[in-house]
């Protein structure tokens, strides 16, 4: 297999866009137009000459495209902060930006669509997860303004070309494979970055001559699995026969991309394929998904991975890495250290991987399974290891977690027996574990090796430090707390099956054999209703939610936690007349702007 090249050209330039005619735009800082869609903000990637950067240069003629569907394009270019700043600070120039948006009437544009050409994705990433410029804290928006992104080329697990120019400015150190930056960027909500949930797709580039990494697997800058947006969502990555910019250009000279090669977000006309994905993405129709080949059809993404790997002592701080090894049945493979830090390859087959880390005389082990399409992101420690922190209930995307609701954490040595809790109030110690969220210790309802069930404490809020500690050690992983995240619960433990409900007709658990009928009252139990207040001693939920059976509104009289039960939410409400008869009407509740899984209900 071949590895990422460390080649002696001058990979910095690669980043720089040639110049094109100005389109037409909305001036910074003038009022919006205000039309059916979001207006669309453009994000440049990184240049190397700043007094030379422009709309044209980077996105050719996408904003004519875009006018002539309608739509009102925007720029912000990343050349208006001096000093090539880090990439976090452009994140928070971008939120500004986003901020000072406004209508021709004088309000506030409350959602834009996105379209970021390389470290331009990363500079959105940035804003959506409001990571701070100051080693890894993150500070998220409470709520974003961004409807649709489309990433075109974002190295989001870093290009090997750009480490020919470290130390030059902040942003190609950043932009490099192996930055801690961008690690910490890739696992600051829970080992992953979700992208907030906003609707996302990427178009990725294969025209590349191969002296970057490989021919077909790169643009001549950037690796299908750093760019890949697997991720995020399956699904989402669309790969065209592009290069990461103009072949006459920079990349053309230095022979990374043929001469006279199209760059990807050089828009010419509305039929390069980058501009068919942006019109159909934006406008809700499924033709992007023809256009390209998907990533699941890649003959190198649908079998093969990247993988970012770090290692961590058992109490959870950071080691230095001194070698790092990943073998499967296929390869074993040396991985790439250019730091001491993470340890990176963009290649590597999917599957079983059984990973061997030194640091100083210490010998770190793990197994695995990476699946194939992307970047997968690794720790490697003893002790436990948290891997996700889920409403109890059911999975959900985005990964939130609500005040006061029953969480399931998963992962690995997280308890040093199994033991389920006996008896009430729960307790803060179990299975030989203790569960901190933020500053405030959790009580927990059951304890094993593989999955801890704890209540989030009720002031819970903004980005928490979940924390599990047990005699070998801890793990902490950020999770984001929401108002809101309604999860039903079922029977079966599915998530998706017959809803976990109390006739209250009968005071009989809802089956198929004990029907709703139109008119009856039913007792649905869920978690993830938020903060509640005290009234005539019950707990109602702060934020009223919706229930619906069948698509039609169940009228709710209640809306709170369960007596007696830490975490357990109740809703009761009334069955609308006129449902069909089925032994699985749909069941969906609504809370905070979140939607629930959708359990069902027999209804005769």
């Amino acid at each position: 297999m071949i590895t990422t090249s460390h080649r002696t050209y001058t990979g910095l330039l690669l980043f720089a866009c040639a110049a094109c005619a100005t389109g037409q735009l909305i001036p910074s800082g003038m009022p919006v137009p205000k039309t059916s869609n979001p207006p669309v903000v453009f994000v440049n990637g990184y240049q190397t000459d700043c007094s030379s950067s422009s709309f044209s240069g980077s996105f050719g003629i996408a904003d004519q495209v875009l006018e002539s569907n309608g739509q009102v394009s925007l720029f912000f270019d990343n050349c208006k902060v001096p000093g090539k700043p880090p990439i976090e600070a452009l994140g928070q120039a971008f939120a500004t930006f986003l901020a000072n948006l406004k209508y021709e009437d004088g309000k506030p544009v409350p959602l834009v669509d996105v379209v970021a050409h390389s470290m331009g994705g990363l500079i959105v990433r940035c804003y959506l997860s409001g990571k701070q410029t100051s080693g890894a804290p993150f500070n998220p928006p409470a709520s974003v303004h961004i409807r649709k992104s489309v990433f075109l080329a974002t190295p989001h697990f870093g290009a090997g070309v750009a480490q020919l120019g470290s130390g030059l400015d902040d942003q190609l150190d950043e932009l490099s494979s192996g930055s801690r930056f961008l690690f910490d960027l890739g696992t600051w909500n829970q080992g992953t970055d979700d992208l907030r949930g906003i609707d996302a797709v990427t178009a990725i580039g294969n025209g590349g001559t191969g002296l970057a990494v490989m021919k077909g697997f790169d643009d001549g800058v950037v690796a299908l699995t750093s760019a890949s947006l697997f991720f995020y969502r399956p699904g989402r990555t669309r790969v065209v026969p592009y290069c990461h910019t103009n072949g006459s250009g920079l990349v053309g000279t230095f022979g990374f991309c043929p001469s006279g090669a199209t760059g990807i977000a050089d828009i010419q006309s509305a039929s390069h394929e980058s501009a068919l994905i942006i019109v159909s993405f934006l406008n809700g129709t499924n033709d992007w998904q023809s256009v390209g080949v998907a990533a699941e059809q890649d003959k190198f993404l649908s079998v093969d991975s990247g993988l970012d790997v770090a290692l961590r002592s058992a109490t959870n701080t950071d080691l230095r890495a001194d070698s790092v090894k990943a073998k499967s049945p296929m390869l074993s493979k040396s991985l790439n250290l250019p730091s001491n830090d993470i340890a990176y390859t963009d290649l590597f087959p999917a599957g079983m991987i059984d990973i061997t880390a030194t640091s100083g005389s210490l010998i770190l082990n793990d197994s695995l399974t990476v699946p194939a399409g992307g970047y997968q992101p690794v720790i490697v420690k003893p002790g436990p290891f948290i891997a996700r922190v889920l409403p109890a209930a059911s999975l959900t995307f985005p990964l939130n977690i609500a005040p006061g609701m029953i969480a399931s954490i998963y992962g690995a040595s997280l308890a040093l027996n199994t033991e389920k809790a006996a008896s009430f109030p729960l307790g803060l110690e179990l299975g030989g574990a203790h569960v901190s969220v933020g500053a405030t210790n959790a009580l927990l309802y059951y304890a094993s090796a593989n999955q801890i069930n704890t209540v989030i404490p009720d002031d819970a809020s903004g980005l928490v430090s979940v924390t599990v500690q047990t005699s070998a050690g801890n793990h902490a992983v950020n999770a984001l707390v929401a108002p809101a995240v309604p999860s039903i619960f079922t029977q079966d433990g599915s998530g998706n099956g017959l809803a976990a409900a109390v006739n209250a007709r009968n005071h009989k658990v809802v089956k198929t054999s004990n029907p709703l009928l139109s008119g009856d009252s039913v007792e649905l139990f869920l978690t993830g209703l938020g903060r509640t207040t005290l009234r005539k001693g019950l707990q109602y939920a702060d934020q009223q939610p919706t229930v619906t059976v069948g698509a039609q509104d169940c009228p709710v009289s209640f809306a709170g936690r369960a007596p007696g039960f830490p975490g357990l939410d109740q809703i009761n409400c009334k069955i609308p007349a006129g449902l069909t008869a089925s032994d699985a009407a749909p069941v969906v509740v609504t809370s905070g702007g979140r939607m629930s899984n959708t359990a069902t209900l027999p209804i005769q």
